[in-house]
């Protein structure tokens, strides 16, 4: 349980870097607010046609007589928005990680930079980062379709519907969430989707209490873009523990100034320079 706390730290400490490097929390507004426009019309369309669709997906329900018809049809249509908000948490960052690959890299660079050590780089052209990025998101998403689907099945369990389901719905959320969030950082040190998630399997708790709580708060789109730089960020610090990274905690001072005072560090892959962002 202790691991719970550890993952909280993480998501705390993110937003705690961003606040202090208000540059950069502004940066990373921006792919997020272009999201947010697209998903709250989708959600609203869903709200206003979650009946209509239950209605043409149940015919065989018409002749049914009150109340059955409408706590059935009402079932289905709270079922059907939960869904919707259950893939919107999910595919929200997905799509805003995607949309901004260029500033959610520079941050989670500049994460790395911060805390010393060498700045890895994928050494990879845009365009197959990109495609990495939504290669692997379609696969996440995969299994996340596959979980949403069972439990939405396991929804018409009477009591455990109404109380378990939603709770192990909101952890197969903060896990994925948190796969999703760390993967910007471990994408540019060449960790392959089946490495990376078990990476998070071994640290199953601590990804539980990073991602949950972000998954309660990205419920509302209007708070998920705020809460996305810092989000990155506190994942760039976990993914960095995960990957058993010291923070550079074995190199001198003088060598950590000087590379300061060139604006950058050494990467992964030898000397190639870090190309970064301005802050």
């Amino acid at each position: 349980m202790r691991d719970l706390g550890v993952g909280f730290k993480y998501l705390v400490q993110g937003q705690k870097w961003v606040g202090q490097h208000g540059r950069w929390f502004g940066f990373g507004l921006l792919p997020g607010l272009v999201t947010l426009v697209l998903y709250v019309g989708a959600l609203v369309g869903l709200g206003y046609g979650a009946d209509d669709l239950v209605a043409w997906a149940t015919p065989f329900a018409d002749d049914w007589t009150s109340p059955w018809l409408g706590m059935f049809r009402g079932t289905l249509t709270a079922l059907v928005v939960a869904l919707g908000l259950f893939l919107a948490v999910i595919t929200f960052t997905a799509v805003t990680l995607l949309v901004g690959q260029p500033f959610y890299e520079s941050l989670s660079e500049e994460v790395d930079r911060s805390e010393g050590g060498e700045v890895p780089e994928s050494g990879l052209p845009l365009w197959r980062e990109l495609w990495i990025s939504a290669r692997d998101s379609l696969r996440v998403l995969l299994r996340v379709a596959f979980y949403g689907i069972l439990l939405f099945a396991c929804g018409f369990i009477p009591v455990v519907g109404q109380t378990v389901v939603p709770v192990i719905g909101f952890c197969v959320s903060g896990f994925f969430l948190a796969e999703e969030l760390t993967a910007v950082a471990f994408q540019r040190r060449g960790v392959e989707l089946k490495e990376r998630l078990q990476l998070l399997r071994g640290r199953r708790m601590a990804v539980l209490g990073f991602g949950v709580p972000l998954t309660l708060a990205f419920i509302v789109p209007f708070v998920a873009v705020f809460l996305m730089p810092g989000a990155v960020a506190g994942a760039t610090l976990m993914a960095r523990e995960l990957g058993g990274e010291t923070g550079g905690g074995d190199r001198d001072e003088d060598s950590r100034e000087n590379d300061h005072s060139r604006g950058n560090l050494p990467s992964s892959g030898g000397d190639q320079e870090v190309h970064h962002l301005p802050h």
